[in-house]
């Protein structure tokens, strides 16, 4: 065999390195030699090794007792020889081997520099002679970036505030936790998904609490290679919450309104008993009214009817009738003239009384004061006109 497979690394480019010291006899020797395992005299460490890309890859090989050549393989490429005696053969510069301790040849250091992923797969170290073969594995991870959302957030006192946190280009899907002022939140608290995209992973994580105070909110990304996980951090503000006026409002409404509804009963209740007081009264007056009027009517026709008699009789009276006649009839016509002028006077009295009880009991009701004060005028001048005869 002449020539050794080809190697990629993180540009993905490819080179061919070719084999110039291999031997038909070394290789009939493995051949002869790769199943014949002697338990403890020979040991491979790591069996699983999990690195970074960009990292180196270290393997030790210890082997019990006298040998002579040692073989390393990588994915089933033959990489590197180890003799006991004289200069370690590589393929690359990739690859190197040292003795553990200068001088002891029983440990053998295996080393590939700046791993790739594309170095993931089984590293084959195999001893000629009756030691066989051992088999590790190597898996090579990816980092990739960590961004929280938003940056620098602000809240009110018991508001929910949301974190969103996005991890790309991640190989294997990273794992994500999240820690507030330092400490770390229960995963309870938070929802986290990936998917794969092409050769890599992107991870997504929401973040959900309500803001109490002043927070340092930090997103990590790890995978199992990293010392230390990537991480992205912001800071929360929270401010005070307003007072809540919303119940002092709404019980101040509620009296008000209660209020105002005993206000309004209270209005109604008062005029209806206003209405109804006042109707009686409206009736009462309109009555006293009524009689009132007929009552000016009567005297003041009488007193006219009277006037009219006794200046149109007298004359032919006295003429006409008999000393003793005119005597007794002049006694009666007196009398009858008195009794008349009484029952006027009596008239008098009675207007003037109801008079003065209408205008006590409504002083501003200026209309009918006037009329009636102009009836009494009438029935005072015909009572005088019916009193003296003129």
């Amino acid at each position: 065999m002449s020539t050794v497979g080809a190697i990629t690394h993180r540009k993905h480019t490819s080179m061919n390195v070719p084999w110039k010291s291999c031997s038909i006899f070394l290789y009939l020797c493995l051949l002869q030699c790769a199943h014949k395992v002697v338990p403890q005299q020979f040991l491979l460490e790591p069996l699983n090794l999990t690195t970074l890309q960009g990292f180196d890859a270290q393997f030790n090989a210890t082997v019990e007792g006298r040998w002579k050549i040692m073989t390393w393989f990588v994915k089933d490429c033959f990489v590197l020889n180890v003799p006991v005696i004289g200069n370690i053969t590589s393929a690359s510069e990739r690859y190197s081997a040292q003795f553990c301790t200068p001088g002891e040849t029983n440990c053998v250091q295996f080393n590939i520099h700046n791993v790739t992923r594309e170095f993931s797969g089984p590293v084959t170290c195999t001893v000629l002679g009756e030691y066989g073969s051992e088999v590790a594995q190597l898996s090579v991870q990816e980092s990739g970036t960590v961004n929280i959302v938003k940056g620098n957030e602000k809240a009110t006192e018991d508001e929910q505030v949301e974190f969103l946190c996005v991890a790309t280009a991640w190989f294997p899907a990273p794992s994500i936790t999240w820690t507030q002022n330092g400490h770390p939140v229960d995963s309870s608290l938070f929802n986290t998904s990936s998917m794969e995209d092409g050769r890599y992973f992107n991870a997504t994580s929401v973040f959900t609490f309500k803001a109490v105070n002043n927070t340092t909110v930090a997103c990590q990304a790890t995978v199992l290679s990293l010392t230390n996980p990537v991480s992205s951090s912001v800071f929360l503000v929270v401010f005070a919450k307003p007072p809540d006026w919303t119940v002092l409002i709404a019980v101040v409404l509620s009296f008000s309104l209660f209020a105002l509804l005993v206000l309004l009963i209270l209005g109604i209740m008062f005029c209806y008993k206003r209405r109804k007081e006042k109707k009686p009264n409206y009736q009462r007056e309109m009555s006293h009214r009524v009689r009132t009027q007929s009552q000016i009517s009567s005297v003041s026709a009488t007193v006219q009817r009277q006037g009219t008699v006794k200046a149109g009789s007298a004359p032919d009276d006295q003429t006409s009738v008999t000393p003793s006649e005119n005597t007794d009839s002049g006694f009666h016509q007196t009398k009858e003239h008195i009794y008349q002028v009484g029952n006027a006077v009596l008239m008098k009295n009675k207007v003037k009384t109801m008079f003065m009880f209408m205008c006590l009991e409504d002083p501003f009701r200026t209309e009918w004061k006037k009329k009636y004060t102009l009836s009494y005028t009438n029935v005072s001048i015909n009572l005088t006109h019916a009193f003296w005869g003129n």
